[in-house]
């Protein structure tokens, strides 16, 4: 069942959208446009601070690279991760991917961690990987995060709200050379040697609107602050008219095409693959908790499958065990040959007591169809810079 916050919540994103009708509706939207123009200004005094270093702006001695996006949400940048730091790691660099960990819940007991002196470390972030051991479960890592540790060999994965702090731990525990700062555009605190920003094809600057209104978290203009633009989910169109638009804020950004492509089917439960050709004909659910998905089901969709039933919860949503049976029980009723859900989703299913309908997640792969040259481009100067100080010293110890 959803929660009150999780009805408010929906219901706050059927407002941004237009979906939401009627005089309440209405009068919050107009509320929201007023919130708009001061997030606005807090925006802008909030980059010029950083700007001009009256705030203070970490450099921790070697390459963080940040992979972000001006809008909230959905511009598929969770492969987009994967694929840059299993290259990056194919090409010798040792990586640690810095993530916030939405909605993660907190620690019952820190974790442990021993310097190389066998000294306890305290207040440390949360470790999902340290590149060879995955140390967390999806609920105190985050579905994300953990989807991340779950998929990539040699890549550390860890969770804080405090980026500076997880940098400063990946280079003096974990020995990393490279940060991958994820969801890192507003990241200031942590100096970027690489901006990459991501541009949905589909919905490339949200509603138009800031938040609270719309959804981008930056005006258009912050696309200047870019070194490569990456648009996702081009579904394989020509994107000359988003590339004109975007060439009015960034000129001289690397613009690399790509599409989120689905690779397979996986039983989220035991772990059996089928061929994206198992879809095609047969009678399917939906089910999903994530920013955009009307996305997800285009792609399930496009496989030849019937979408009988499409269940929607807020992005991040935490399923239940007594929600996931009532909702395979329906699908049973419905004698539906599968219910299809997103990786994404698949972390945070607990397996249902009656499993009448196989429940398989849908794996999504990055598909490079333009500017491959540029993306190996990216790739050699990541890999070129080499680090130029010693790192800060990690010394708050027990």
């Amino acid at each position: 069942m959803k929660s009150r916050a999780e009805e408010l919540e929906e219901w706050g994103t059927d407002v941004i959208f237009g979906r939401a009708r009627g005089f309440r509706a209405w009068a919050m939207r107009g509320i929201l446009r007023v919130g708009s123009w001061g997030f606005r200004a807090v925006v802008g005094a909030r980059l010029y601070l950083f700007r001009r270093r009256i705030k203070t702006v970490h450099y921790l001695g070697t390459l963080t690279v940040s992979v972000g996006n001006i809008t909230a949400g959905g511009t598929g940048k969770t492969p987009v991760v994967e694929l840059l730091s299993r290259t990056l790691a194919a090409r010798g660099r040792k990586c640690a991917i810095l993530t916030r960990g939405y909605k993660s819940k907190p620690l019952h007991h820190p974790q442990v961690w021993l310097d190389k002196d066998g000294r306890r470390l305290r207040n440390i972030p949360k470790i999902a990987s340290d590149g060879t051991n995955r140390k967390l479960n999806p609920h105190y890592a985050g579905d994300e995060p953990f989807m991340l540790a779950r998929n990539l060999d040699g890549v550390a994965v860890l969770v804080d709200k405090d980026r500076v702090k997880s940098g400063i731990f990946a280079i003096e525990q974990l020995g990393c050379n490279t940060l991958i700062l994820d969801d890192g555009m507003q990241y200031l605190k942590l100096r970027h040697e690489i901006d990459i920003v991501l541009v949905d094809c589909g919905f490339p600057f949200g509603t138009g609107a800031l938040l609270p209104r719309g959804t981008m978290r930056e005006p258009r203009t912050s696309l200047k602050r870019a070194s490569y633009i990456i648009l996702t989910k081009s579904g394989g169109k020509p994107q000359d008219e988003l590339i004109a638009t975007i060439r009015k804020y960034n000129r001289v950004a690397d613009i690399i095409v790509t599409n989120h492509a689905p690779a397979y089917l996986e039983n989220i439960f035991t772990g059996e693959r089928k061929e994206l050709s198992f879809l095609n004909g047969k009678y399917v659910a939906c089910l999903s908790g994530i920013a955009r998905p009307e996305s997800f089901e285009t792609l399930v969709e496009q496989q030849g499958a019937n979408i009988e039933i499409r269940r929607r919860y807020p992005d991040h949503h935490w399923f239940d065990q007594q929600e996931l049976e009532a909702f395979v029980q329906r699908c049973a009723d419905r004698a539906l040959d599968a219910i299809i859900t997103t990786e994404k989703d698949a972390v945070r299913f607990l397996e249902p007591d009656e499993m009448d309908v196989p429940i398989y997640f849908l794996r999504i792969e990055i598909d490079i169809l333009e500017g491959r040259d540029k993306w190996d481009r990216m790739i050699d100067r990541i890999c070129a810079i080499a680090d130029e100080k010693p790192a800060p010293e990690w010394g708050d110890v027990l």
